[in-house]
């Protein structure tokens, strides 16, 4: 049986479709949200009407991929976290579609959230199926989470420490604009931090499982200001993340010994950050771009879950 996933973020419009029969994802595509030059982000307004312009067309071009008339059940992010008062009216794009696809074949509809997308791509990327059913430290660190979640699975999540201001993919993208590179600004940040060879040390806030990102935004702005380079820059500022991540997972750890420690979201889409922090926590687990970013690969996998089709063979 085939799994639909929709997922309709603040930066993407994704769609994946699983083989519950095989335990791989089949098909998926996205794509991203367009935002003018110069602004950080889009109107809730303008989300919206991007997500439901765009999926009627990504629906009938996913058709052309794979057979939809086998999908058996639908799943979609109702919503950004699994919280009480958790709302986004971006979501609501994808909550139309799924439910119209659902209705129209009678199959099943499993309304789940973003951040447990992130969390089952994450894990189903790492290979390692059992993360599914045993307990792991998981972060969640995007344009609108700085996250550090004990995860058992996807379904029970208990937060343990976050940013108490600014997130770490806000860092990231208000840097990259103010460097005149596109939102999001993750990849071009990560391709100017890749050309400096400087030895560099960041001034990091971490107390505990909480950390501080606030002033991360006020030291990039001070190096410009001293003449530093963007790259020089660019590499400061996921160096900081790094080295915060790093701290937070060793206070972690301390409380919850033996768990393994898993990485998701689209910061930790950088090649700077995993290579930081993969050094300072041996076993940790960085999955590749394609599902650490917005997408709707987890909520496929979790449809395929929540419906009881979840496949028994070897990932």
């Amino acid at each position: 049986m085939l799994t639909l996933g929709i997922d309709t973020s603040n930066y993407a419009t994704s769609l994946a479709v699983f083989d519950t029969n095989a335990g791989e994802v089949v098909c998926d595509c996205k794509k991203f949200l367009a935002v003018k030059p110069g602004q950080l982000g889009l109107r809730q307004s303008d989300a919206l009407f991007q997500h439901t312009v765009a999926l009627p067309q990504m629906i009938a071009e996913l058709s052309q991929k794979v057979d939809l008339s086998s999908v058996g059940a639908i799943g979609v992010s109702a919503k950004p976290r699994p919280v009480e008062g958790s709302y986004m009216p971006c979501f609501l794009a994808g909550i139309s579609a799924a439910t119209s696809f659902s209705v129209a074949k009678g199959i099943p509809l499993v309304k789940t959230t973003h951040q447990q997308g992130h969390i089952a791509a994450a894990l189903y990327a790492t290979g390692d199926r059992c993360l599914f059913d045993t307990e792991s430290l998981v972060f969640h660190v995007s344009g609108g989470t700085t996250d550090l979640l004990l995860c058992h699975g996807a379904d029970t999540i208990t937060p343990l420490g976050t940013s108490s201001d600014l997130y770490a993919g806000q860092a990231v993208d208000r840097l990259g604009v103010k460097l005149g590179f596109p939102f999001p600004a993750g990849q071009y940040v990560s391709e100017q931090a890749a050309l400096c060879a400087d030895d560099i040390r960041p001034k990091t806030s971490v107390r505990g499982m909480t950390c501080s990102l606030s002033g991360l935004e006020n030291q990039c702005a001070k190096l410009l200001a001293e003449g530093k380079t963007p790259s020089y820059v660019c590499k400061y500022c996921l160096l900081c993340i790094a080295e915060t991540l790093v701290r937070m997972a060793n206070a972690a750890l301390e409380q919850h010994r033996g768990v393994s420690v898993v990485f998701a979201g689209g910061v930790m889409s950088s090649e700077l950050i995993r290579t930081y922090v993969t050094k300072r926590i041996p076993g940790a687990h960085f999955v590749p771009g394609k599902f650490a970013s917005d997408n709707a690969i987890g909520v496929s996998i979790l449809a395929a879950r929540e419906s009881h089709v979840w496949p028994t063979s070897s990932m």
